[in-house]
């Protein structure tokens, strides 16, 4: 006889990902702290099976970047959502940084790797933050790049000129 019976699998690939936002105010006060989940993006699990699995060429060490979401306009987020193509949301882009800030990994290890230190964002204007996004291009407001992950924090965060925003990006399978 022949055993139909779904087998639970061990050690399944589930990439997924948390991120850490600290808030200070100009003062240096921390004014909060935000834990959450990220979803992976389809373009995102593309790259990393293609790296994987297909001889793809993965970006350099280094080559990830983060990003900030506006709630200005923001409609949505989708797993479809590429950098060229993702119409229910824009770029926050009010910080003194020319550039999205390096993500900076340190070692694998436990199946994670987090950034060695928290991309940091000196807000230089008022506005509200939405949530976060990661890409491996660092051209601010940029259409360029595969889009990893994003996620949006539970509430929108208000931020000022002298805020800093400092994220901890961790990604695991």
């Amino acid at each position: 006889m022949i055993n139909t019976e779904p087998v639970a699998l061990q050690g399944q690939l589930e990439p997924r990902g948390r991120l850490v936002v600290e808030h200070f105010n100009r003062f240096g006060d921390k004014i909060g702290e935000y834990d959450f989940p990220n979803g992976i993006a389809d373009v995102g699990k593309d790259l990393l099976l293609d790296c994987l699995f297909n001889d793809g060429t993965a970006p350099a060490t280094g080559d990830w970047s983060i990003g900030l979401i506006d709630s200005s306009g923001y409609t949505a987020l989708a797993a479809e959502d590429e950098m060229d193509d993702h119409t229910g949301w824009n770029e926050f882009g009010t910080y003194t940084e020319s550039t999205r800030v390096a993500w900076g990994p340190g070692a694998s290890s436990s199946q994670s790797v987090t950034n060695a230190s928290p991309a940091t964002f000196n807000i230089n204007g008022s506005g509200t933050v939405k949530g976060v996004f990661v890409v491996d291009d660092n051209g601010k407001s940029g259409t360029s790049g595969t889009l990893y992950a994003t996620a949006l924090f539970a509430a929108e965060v208000p931020v000022s000129s002298g805020d800093q925003l400092k994220v901890t990006y961790t990604t695991s399978a």
